[in-house]
């Protein structure tokens, strides 16, 4: 029975340099979620015969996104390399908005809060379907993996 999902997530961890609280809570909680319920199908290791699940390690390299894929036994399947160009915008808006929204959250109305959390969700959704237009041909993904993988896009690119 085919199994087109993630059951393993790693960060390169040599690629994150700082994270505060704020951060690694969202990254524990975008890995957690992700876990839980995923779609993730790469085709061309479908091509190939594999159904999953897999195991996905993200990192950094020479400005790009490297996506390890492996196998259950953790055979690598494929490596998906995506310049990261395109993200820098949405990612640069994510961090601020996230920032705005962590102060907000300590001192906000909660109506200032939903507002600023509205736009944060605004910002991640269109990074995400940047991030499936991005992986068309490459990965099939439903649009919550794609949010979860770009908060953890994000999180590679924390430089402190």
């Amino acid at each position: 029975m085919a199994q087109h999902r993630i059951s393993h997530i790693s960060l390169d961890e040599n690629t994150i340099l700082w994270r505060n609280a704020d951060i690694e809570q969202e990254r524990r909680v975008a890995i957690y979620d992700l876990i839980e319920e995923n779609t993730f199908k790469p085709v061309r290791s479908n091509a190939a015969g594999h159904t999953g699940p897999y195991r996905l390690h993200l990192s950094v390299q020479d400005g790009r996104l490297a996506m390890d894929i492996r196998d259950r036994d953790d055979e690598e399947l494929e490596m998906l390399i995506l310049g990261l160009a395109r993200f820098r915008r949405p990612i640069r808006e994510y961090f601020a908005i996230c920032d705005s929204y962590y102060q907000a959250i300590r001192k906000a109305t909660p109506s200032e809060i939903e507002t600023i959390d509205m736009a944060r969700r605004g910002v991640h959704n269109h990074a995400a379907e940047l991030l499936i237009e991005r992986l068309e041909g490459k990965v099939e993904t439903d649009f919550p993996t794609a949010r979860r993988l770009f908060t953890l896009i994000c999180v590679l690119h924390i430089k402190g």
